[in-house]
């Protein structure tokens, strides 16, 4: 795969991975209808280094405030009471569950998860979740509500986001509103919660990437550099969007993407294993 290739899927997981539709999904899903080789888990999970890194950038305040609290609740027992001290506290407690699965599942999510007839089910039915969600939500909670028992739902959520097709912002938001968070508090705490887990899987599949795998490094660098100006835009547009609005637009799309994807499969236009190299 080249950098113009490669520079797509930059543009694809930068728009796609603070909306709830799964970016994994979509360099999955776009590398297939274009004919090319599946670029693989090690090339999405470097990618997002990018857009993680528009998120350290964007949060930068309260990241900073959240980690000078959490270093003073190590020294300082008083601290501990502090919101910001809690909130460090619970992103730690909530990595725990996609650090395990994510080590213990790693041939698993390069390989049986990259079926694109998992990843339209997925698509589908956690659509549905955020519909539900969304439409159940009181919206009254902040995160300075937020305890040990909802930062471990939030964890476990995350962790179903190993599936492409779920969306890591999706399935996290999602839990979010069912403990009745704010759609908005919810997103923050769901991108916060991110940073850990993406550094760290970005961070252990940069030493795996090789110039002789489906993706070079010069063509992987150019796709990170890619989705991290177009992530941070649309994480900016997304916090403004979600203080007034509803997931539907992007509950139709996951819905109408995942029939599709299905179709295309059972006629026989895509194999459900388009582009994976065996």
């Amino acid at each position: 795969m080249g950098w113009f290739e490669a520079a797509i899927l930059g543009l694809v997981q930068g728009l796609t991975e603070f909306l709830p539709i799964s970016s994994s999904a979509h360099i999955r899903v776009v590398s297939a209808f274009a004919g090319w080789p599946d670029p693989g888990a090690t090339f999405t999970a470097i990618t997002q280094l990018g857009t993680e890194a528009a998120v350290l950038i964007y949060f930068r305040k309260d990241i900073v405030r959240i980690v000078r609290a959490w270093t003073r609740s190590l020294f300082q027992p008083e601290s501990r009471k502090d919101p910001d001290a809690r909130l460090g506290w619970y992103v730690i407690l909530g990595t725990i569950p996609i650090a395990v699965l994510g080590l213990l599942l790693q041939d698993t999510i390069a390989g049986a998860f990259r079926d694109l007839r998992l990843t339209a089910l997925m698509l589908i039915g956690f659509a549905l979740i955020l519909a539900f969600a969304d439409r159940a939500a009181t919206n009254r909670r902040s995160l300075p509500d937020l305890g040990a028992r909802g930062a471990l739902v939030f964890g476990l959520a995350q962790a179903f986001a190993l599936i492409p097709g779920v969306s890591r912002s999706g399935s996290t938001i999602a839990a979010g509103l069912l403990m009745d968070f704010r759609r908005e508090e919810a997103a923050r705490y769901s991108f916060l919660l991110a940073i850990p887990a993406v550094l760290a899987s970005g961070g252990l599949e940069l030493t795996k990437i090789s110039e002789s795998g489906p993706v070079g490094l010069g063509a992987t660098a150019v796709a990170t550099i890619v989705s991290f100006g177009v992530g941070y835009v649309v994480i900016a547009w997304l916090m403004r969007y979600l203080t007034t609005n509803r997931f539907t637009p992007f509950i139709v799309y996951r819905i109408a993407l995942g029939v599709l994807l299905l179709i295309l499969v059972a006629t026989g236009v895509l194999e459900p294993d388009a582009g994976v190299t065996h």
